[in-house]
């Protein structure tokens, strides 16, 4: 039987981060909607953990859960609202601070005898956000570490309880938090008693078997995109059921410089059974003089269904459609009601004249797992560490109508871009070299430091064509009158927040030289220095 944490989902934002962090202790872990804990499913949980939540507990809308479904079964850990709802139900006191607490703060008294906080420094420097606070516990609860400003950070129920209940009111999820990856550790490993089996080989040598078993001598057919999620599922799906399996790539003429030539290759090289299909001159076609953003993304859409459609129907004995679809993308279509509030491409009904059952063998795993599943399964690193790209490519980062030569010029300015990213090594220390090792970026560390590209770095990033906007420059003694170019990079855990990347300036400086000095067309390079939010990662 598989060990599992239950995250029950409040509404925070870090949710997600808390599961990564728990999967990072090679322990299964589930996040479920508040209200949907598996109640007579459970044999398999080892811990619950409540998550932080954008309400008050005073709220008349706030998220409630009966905490009796697990209390007293299984050792319980709440994280901000969490801790605050615990205390609220139980018998303590929560009520509006006086400030609102948020930023950096320091432990001045922790209980490093406590099996919470077992390897703790004193002072350990820990992440708050909330507007209440607790200012009483329950009865019979102990308070095991403090602020200068928070009383209870941490408590709880005491050594009598035999599955005991832990709240801390800062967030050991966030990389912020120094100490967040030992205390979730001490509570996974050391209080719920994780045997720790999880790891991307056990998921490849259990997934392997559970295909098998699920699709036995059926045929399946696999949209490829060239991205990491739909590469890594096709190879895990090859392992499984070899030529059995049958890849689409469809080439929609909007994909980076030389993309399709290279990615075919990429698969040729992996043994896979890969059909491509250059439908590039139907894409332009369906495109031509169409300006508005959704209307781009709706017929590239509906032309990418009707090709793959076309090219799936010759295969007349497929009884399987198989996705990339990972966790996240199954999270964020669903809300903590249960309501749908984000239609994902990988996430809905099949096509219903396709007729087939949906496969999906990454449906369980973060982004970071999706790579280390590559890494185990021996896949080419440059397909590992992709960037997330848009389905519906370049033409979402072209600004009005799409023609083939505006593509060749966002192509070849893309390029210069991404190469020059990849090229460019720094090296990194300290917390900046946590957080990209915690992203499963191959690098050793040495007297402290880590040498990673400035592509390892961040999260996405790519070019955007101003094509309704023309500048006026000088090349040489002619004047010119051309695009300009809006380079875009951002640092992100999940892309649902994201900050703009603080590139060099001799990086920046000698990439745009480089652009408009190669690229026909182009003139004038800028910078994007938006977040979201308020900006969106695409410009359209």
């Amino acid at each position: 039987m598989q060990q599992k944490i239950i995250i029950l989902d409040f509404g925070s934002q870090t949710t997600q981060l808390i599961g990564r962090r728990v999967r990072e202790l090679d322990t299964f872990c589930e996040i479920l909607p508040y209200n949907k804990y598996p109640v007579g499913q459970d044999d398999d949980v080892i811990g619950v953990i409540l998550s932080g939540s954008p309400y008050s507990v005073h709220d008349p809308e706030a998220f409630k859960v009966d905490l009796s479904q697990f209390m007293g079964k299984v050792p319980v850990l709440g994280i901000c609202y969490g801790a605050q709802f615990i205390s609220h139900t139980l018998g303590g006191r929560v009520e509006k601070a006086d400030s609102r607490e948020y930023g950096r703060a320091h432990l001045e008294t922790v209980d490093t005898q406590n099996p919470l906080f077992q390897g703790f420094d004193q002072h350990s420097q820990v992440w708050m956000s909330h507007g209440d606070t607790i200012t009483a516990i329950p009865e019979e609860f102990q308070v095991i570490a403090s602020t200068k400003d928070v009383k209870y950070a941490a408590y709880w129920s005491g050594e009598a309880n035999p599955s005991p209940i832990y709240a801390v009111q800062f967030h050991p999820e966030v990389f912020h938090t120094t100490q967040g990856k030992l205390l979730l550790s001490n509570f996974v490993v050391g209080i719920c008693g994780s045997r720790q089996e999880w790891s991307a080989a056990s998921f490849v040598d259990t997934t392997v078997q559970e295909l098998k078993q699920q699709l036995g001598d059926d045929r399946v057919i696999l949209g490829l995109s060239g991205g990491v999620d739909s590469s890594v599922a096709a190879v895990l799906l090859n392992r499984a059921i070899g030529k059995r399996l049958t890849c689409i790539f469809v080439d929609h003429g909007m994909l980076r410089k030389n993309e399709f030539q290279q990615v075919m290759k990429d698969y040729e090289v992996l043994g896979l059974n890969v059909i491509g299909v250059d439908a590039s001159q139907k894409f332009f076609a369906d495109l031509a003089g169409v300006t508005d953003p959704e209307q781009k993304r709706k017929i590239i859409g509906r032309d990418f269904v009707e090709v793959f459609n076309a090219e799936a129907k010759k295969i007349t004995d497929a009884k399987w459609l198989a996705q990339g679809t990972i966790y996240p993308d199954r999270i964020e279509s669903l809300n903590i009601t249960g309501k749908v509030i984000k239609s994902h491409h990988n996430v809905g009904g099949l096509p219903k004249e396709m007729h087939l059952q949906l496969c999906e063998p990454l449906k369980w795993l973060f982004k970071d797992e999706v790579r280390r599943v590559g890494r185990q399964l021996g896949m080419p690193e440059h397909l590992i560490t992709r960037h997330p790209f848009p389905g519906p490519g370049l033409a979402v980062r072209i600004l009005g109508d799409i023609t083939p030569e505006k593509v060749r010029i966002l192509q070849d300015a893309d390029d210069i871009y991404i190469r020059g990213l990849r090229d460019y090594k720094v090296k990194l220390s300290g917390e900046e070299a946590r957080k990209v090792l915690a992203a499963g970026v191959p690098a050793e560390m040495q007297d402290g430091e880590i040498e990673v590209s400035l592509y390892d770095q961040i999260w996405q990033a790519g070019a955007i064509l101003l094509s309704t906007v023309r500048s006026v420059g000088v090349m040489g003694d002619e004047r010119t009158y051309e695009h300009p170019v809006a380079l875009r990079a951002v640092t992100s855990t999940d892309a649902m927040t994201a900050d703009w990347a603080h590139l060099p300036y001799d990086f920046m400086a000698r990439v745009s030289n480089e652009i408009i000095n190669k690229v026909r067309g182009v003139n004038r390079v800028c910078y994007d220095i938006s977040s979201k939010p308020p900006a969106t990662i695409e410009w359209e």
